[in-house]
């Protein structure tokens, strides 16, 4: 029996999974919430936890791994977490082989989950589709002629940071009104709780996020302002409308410049309801030439992308 082992370092959960070659349900599966006061030590103690838990006495043969951040795929190398202290430079493939005298395979998650979904989700049976990740951030991952695409220094598919509305607010990265600054499920919680503070109270609008989170403003969440858009919240419906038409716009125009023939959608955010994919939607068919043919449909794998496509990573990495 040859086993695998898939492990997702996520921005706010690990998760560890073990499956047999072939086989597309989990033998075992583990995950855990990283703290909140987290960093790469701490989340590489929890992982090793986790990893023992599922491994009793077996051995995998292989290893691929899903990381939240930039990774030097060739050598398997952590650039940095933009969300969890001490990642830069660490050779997560070296320690792993180290650790477990099995191959590794590491890459960025977006990269990875592209992965998950054209071998085992929506994406099976296409030559070329575009992954979007959409939650804590915005990432992308290429699959083109079935292979994945990590651009020259494996920074390709950065979709996030597109800049759509120069006059936007200044997101992470330095430059205005990109993509994720105005899609991303922290900065929608963000952008709605400015106005909150900062506006008179409005006619209309807010009082459902407000009672979603008891006035502590705090609380607000990507999610929490997809719930109360459903529920009718106006001030949430146009903060999620401006984040589908981030995204649209984006999408337009990477349909323009690579044409692929599926954008497949992911993250919590994508979980907004009808009205969010509607306008996703009809602004990237505004935004593309008339022309350009693709599709917007919906990761299918859920959460478990980047694990499924850690699952892949390390089929590759056995044949290689």
């Amino acid at each position: 029996m040859t086993l695998i082992l898939a492990l997702d370092f996520g921005g706010t959960k690990l998760a560890a999974a073990l499956v047999n070659i072939g086989s597309k349900k989990w033998l075992r599966y583990e995950r855990r919430l990283s703290p909140a006061n987290a960093n790469a030590s701490t989340d590489l103690e929890i992982m090793r936890s986790l990893i023992y838990s599922l491994l009793q006495d077996t051995k995998p043969a292989v290893i691929g791994v899903s990381f939240g951040g930039p990774v030097d795929a060739s050598t398997g190398t952590v650039r940095l977490s933009h969300h969890v202290a001490g990642w830069e430079n660490i050779p997560l493939k070296g320690l792993l082989e180290n650790e477990f005298g099995v191959p590794v395979g590491v890459d960025n998650d977006a990269n990875v989950a592209a992965l998950g979904e054209h071998r085992f989700g929506a994406g099976q049976g296409y030559d070329s589709l575009f992954y979007i990740t959409i939650s804590t951030g915005v990432g992308g991952g290429w699959i083109l002629n079935g292979q994945p695409w990590r651009g020259a220094g494996g920074m390709a598919g950065e979709i996030g940071h597109i800049v759509v509305d120069p006059t936007g607010p200044v997101c992470l990265c330095g430059k205005r009104g990109c993509v994720e600054r105005l899609a991303s499920g922290p900065y929608m919680a963000q952008n709605v709780r400015e106005i909150l503070e900062n506006e008179p109270p409005r006619r209309e609008g807010g009082e459902v996020l407000r009672g979603l989170v008891g006035d502590n403003l705090t609380l607000l969440t990507g999610q929490l302002v997809s719930e109360a858009a459903a529920a009718g919240d106006d001030l949430a419906k146009e903060v999620l409308h401006k984040a589908a038409w981030a995204l649209g716009v984006g999408i337009g125009n990477v349909a323009n410049l690579m044409n692929p023939q599926r954008f497949v959608l992911g993250g919590g955010v994508t979980k907004a309801g009808e009205d969010f994919w509607r306008v996703v939607r009809q602004v990237a068919r505004e935004t593309a030439l008339p022309e350009v043919d693709f599709e917007i449909v919906s990761a299918v794998l859920g959460d478990d992308a980047p694990l499924w496509g850690a699952v892949r990573l390390a089929e590759i990495r056995m044949a290689e």
